[in-house]
């Protein structure tokens, strides 16, 4: 049998309701694999207690229009996988699943654009991609999809899921939505379309020297389109960067230590654990672009695969504060198996870990500073944000990325003027973040009366 090529992906715990679905994945490496399609002695019961099962339901099932092998086929193996235990990771994708994971990974894609998971039975939206259907209609990270087109979607299984919220560009679904946080529901008419993502997008915030970098997933040749705008930013004077990681699913695994090397001059970008608990160190690659300018990361519920990995290699590497919301938690780097009809088994071979040994599968990243946003507010992503006045910014509801601007601010800000202590809970949050012990010199955050972020030195 001809040796089939097997490719290592890093996933996002979720998938992306395109044409038919999209994975935020990514390659490590190749290696060779051969499946085989004998079965193994010690499984030949439970195969002819699956042959039973099959004749069974082909024999006496009352709708005979359901019994496509196919599908029964293709549920039997999903179903197998799913018993792994594995929610949101390990998966089973049709050969036109493994089509449209390919197409997301060049950045392209068609239907509405949201990555899903299942928890609990329920559907919950990961994040929706940036200038998506989805974002455009305004589904928001968390949010529960109830129904798709008036059919109830709790307790199906992803792989159905996606074919009833696909279909071709141009057409609509008609979403019910639940709010966790607040128990209302609400119907969203959703036009699927087809879609290239700007992955990588900057722009000068409003009145400051700091520019808003937003990488909104990390698909192929991310890490050159991230280097070009790094380029651009030192050409512009910009004295810090907001690294903006929000609602960004992930994508290749690759493209996810090629950006961390970008702000990182030496070290360990994530620790590698198997199935024999056996670590290995990925280092940093050399000539990095911004491994000195002050940095902040923005990151949410949102934030997954890829982008945790940027983001646990920054925290711990002490380089920058991250600011925002615990992050997804996605920890696994998943093995694809090609099937002999173009189908692919997805499992999970390796965990993740931060360089400090962190766990994140099922946990997430927590920011140094936690900030949360107003229920309803959507994030300001770059263009939105530079087309404000600096007074527009500051009156902004996006807090988070207003809290990440006064971390850089206060930094780099002159010392002695006579403050005014920044009030409420995000300034209290923000002076002990720079505190150190009385022996020490330390910074508190403060405004002036003219409403300039100063600090003052003990």
């Amino acid at each position: 049998m001809a040796l089939k090529s097997r490719k290592q992906f890093l996933w996002a715990v979720g998938l992306l309701v395109v044409a038919l679905l999209v994975l935020a994945a990514g390659h490590q490496c190749l290696s060779t694999y051969v499946p085989s399609s004998k079965i193994p002695p010690e499984a030949e019961t439970n195969f002819a207690l699956m042959a039973e099962a099959w004749n069974t339901i082909q024999r006496f099932y009352v709708d005979r229009s359901a019994l496509k092998s196919g599908s029964l086929t293709y549920g039997a193996i999903g179903g197998m996988v799913d018993a792994l235990g594995d929610t949101g990771h390990s998966v089973f994708l049709s050969p036109e699943m493994v089509k449209e994971e390919q197409k997301f990974t060049e950045g392209r894609y068609k239907g509405i654009g949201v990555e899903i998971k299942s928890r609990n039975g329920y559907i919950v939206i990961v994040a929706p991609m940036d200038g998506s259907p989805a974002q455009k209609a305004g589904l928001h990270t968390g949010e529960i999809i109830l129904k798709a087109d008036g059919k109830d979607l709790t307790n199906l299984p992803l792989i159905q899921v996606v074919k009833r919220i696909s279909g071709p560009e141009g057409t609509r679904v008609t979403l019910m939505v639940l709010n966790p946080h607040t128990s209302e529901t609400r119907v969203v008419t959703v036009t699927r379309a087809s879609i290239t993502v700007n992955n990588v997008r900057w722009q000068r915030l409003p009145g400051t020297d700091i520019a808003q970098l937003r990488i909104a997933s990390f698909s192929k040749d991310v890490t050159g389109e991230l280097r070009t705008a790094l380029h651009e930013i030192t050409r512009h004077g910009i004295k810090g960067i907001i690294l903006d990681l929000r609602d960004d699913p992930g994508g290749l695994f690759d493209e996810a230590t090629g950006c961390a090397s970008q702000f990182l001059a030496k070290g360990t970008i994530l620790l590698e654990r198997n199935a024999k608990g056996e670590i290995s160190h990925v280092p940093v690659k050399p000539g990095g672009e911004a491994t000195t300018v002050p940095l902040v990361v923005l990151v949410n519920g949102g934030t997954a695969s890829a982008s945790e990995i940027v983001t646990g290699a920054i925290q711990d590497a002490k380089r920058a504060k991250v600011v925002g919301e615990k992050t997804f938690g996605t920890g696994t780097i998943l093995t694809s198996f090609p099937l002999s009809d173009g189908s692919e088994l997805l499992l999970a071979v390796k965990e993740w870990l931060t360089p400090d040994g962190h766990v994140i599968w099922h946990k997430g990243i927590t920011p140094d500073l936690v900030v949360s946003l107003p229920t309803g507010v959507q994030p300001l992503f770059p263009e939105e944000a530079a087309a404000m006045s600096a007074a527009q910014l500051r009156d902004s509801s996006d807090k988070q990325l207003l809290a990440a601007l006064d971390l850089l601010t206060q930094a780099r800000a002159p010392v002695g003027a006579s403050p005014v202590l920044k009030r409420g809970k995000a300034g209290a949050a923000l002076a002990s973040l720079h505190q150190c012990p009385p022996s020490r010199s330390f910074l508190v955050g403060y405004h002036n009366a003219e409403g300039c972020v100063m600090v003052l030195q003990r």
